[in-house]
């Protein structure tokens, strides 16, 4: 791991914000059938948050919860076409939910967000444990675990994945 200048959220911190927006998600659609998880990238933290909501989502939510990821480049996501399993009828009338781990200037959810354009979804929102302020991009999570002022220099990382190093850091 790079050098860490500080620890922001400890595992049982970070495990309190999952659960938060997975009730918050539940709230917000407790009146929709089928609920659908979209990560971002699926060997990601952006993936690995959608599984953690996915857990709690599918014990407090009487919706039908899928659970997929959709596939771009995180550091030029404009640079290739976005990648995902999921077909029209998947996504015509039901709520999606994509998720990631840290929202910067707002690029990476834009053009996650630009294939269900495509279709008829009933709704978009986007949760992310992290949310930086520094959009260039009229895009703003719904669900959020924790929302951060940081320099442009200063870099978050997020730990899902990783026994023993779980947490928010602070590079």
């Amino acid at each position: 791991m790079e050098e860490v200048i500080s620890q922001i959220a400890t595992k049982e911190k970070v495990e309190q914000k999952i659960k938060r927006i997975a009730f918050e998600i539940a709230e917000d659609n407790y009146d929709e059938p089928e609920i659908i998880l979209a990560g971002i990238c699926r060997h990601t933290e952006g993936y690995a948050l959608a599984v953690r909501i996915y857990d709690v989502l599918k014990d407090i939510s009487a919706a039908k919860i899928h659970l997929t990821h959709i596939e771009l480049d995180k550091n030029n996501p404009g640079g290739s076409p976005v990648q995902m399993n999921l077909t029209a009828s998947d996504i015509d009338n039901k709520v999606i939910v994509l998720t990631d781990d840290v929202s910067n200037t707002g690029r990476t959810l834009l053009y996650a967000i630009k294939p269900f354009l495509d279709f008829s979804p009933k709704k978009v929102r986007c949760a992310v444990l992290v949310e930086r302020k520094h959009k260039y991009f009229p895009v703003s999570p719904d669900y959020v675990g924790l929302s951060l002022s940081t320099t442009f220099r200063e870099h978050i990382k997020v730990v899902l994945s990783h026994p023993g190093e779980e947490g928010i850091y602070l590079m």
